[in-house]
């Protein structure tokens, strides 16, 4: 494997999958209400496509999709060397190492390049986080075909203080007052990544939005989206320190701003 510096990235302002970012954005419910509730149904939407049989047989691990037989995330909370992976052609998943292959890593997703981050190392296999439902899934990937890099970057979110904390090797580099899910329609907890940066052509009601690989446990779908959960702007200041969303998380601008240079999968720990 190749180990490159932390992926930096250009934000992409086409259409990711068939869905667009503000679509994403609305899709955990930010900003109205919700339209579904329950599991998300498989899909294969969003991402290179396998080539042969057995890749056909299993979906690929995308936002828009639901795997099975995946691991769990046993350590919600476990901080890492910050080491994430890129697969250079559509990697197989695992439920272990050589074990039982149950979806297919795609070289994107919506639009622009995998990174996922690394959570364990044995010998040449890699266990990472998935974007797909249920959250918290997890698989392990050969390490053949694979490019790695480090980010330093950390994202920590508090919903009972409705914080955000934003880290650098470990360092708080700034910290912010947030918006966050009310009772109904909590965000989710637990440790995820920032899987990508999108430019919406409408800049209304954020210019960027960052979705994360977890999902509305609440909401099926918003707006014809899987229920991404993402970080994104507001116009309304007044929002911030409250538990108002859908679920996402409503940051102000500077923080918006920082966080639109943190590499993609970079951890993001929420917590309640």
């Amino acid at each position: 494997m190749a180990t490159i510096r932390a992926p930096r990235h250009s934000l992409r302002a086409a259409t990711a999958g068939g869905i667009t970012a503000a679509l994403l954005l609305s899709a955990a419910g930010c900003g109205g209400s919700s339209s579904g509730h329950g599991a998300a149904s498989a899909g294969t939407r969003g991402g290179a496509k396998g080539g042969n049989a057995a890749a056909a047989k299993v979906p690929e691990a995308t936002t828009f999709t639901t795997v099975t037989g995946a691991p769990a995330d046993t350590t919600p909370d476990g901080a890492t060397d910050g080491l994430v992976v890129h697969p250079t052609s559509p990697a197989p998943v695992f439920d272990r190492p050589a074990g039982h292959r149950f979806a297919t890593l795609p070289t994107t997703e919506l639009d622009g390049p995998t990174w996922v981050p690394v959570v364990e190392t044995s010998g040449d296999w890699r266990r990472v986080l998935l974007p797909s439902r249920p959250n918290g899934a997890t698989g392990w990937v050969p390490g053949t075909a694979l490019k790695t890099a480090r980010t330093p970057y950390t994202v920590r979110v508090d919903l009972t203080r409705r914080r955000l904390v934003l880290e650098r090797s470990a360092r708080p580099v700034g910290r912010w007052p947030v918006a966050v899910g009310d009772v109904r329609t909590p965000t989710p907890t637990g440790r995820t990544f920032v899987m990508a940066t999108l430019a919406p052509a409408k800049k209304t009601p954020s210019p960027i939005v960052l979705p994360l690989g977890t999902h509305s446990a609440t909401l099926d779908t918003f707006g014809g989206g899987p229920g991404t959960v993402a970080l994104h702007g507001w116009p309304d200041t007044s929002v911030f320190g409250k538990a108002v969303t859908h679920g996402c998380v409503r940051v102000p601008a500077d923080a918006l701003k920082a966080l639109s240079r943190v590499p993609l999968g970079s951890l993001v720990f929420i917590s309640a």
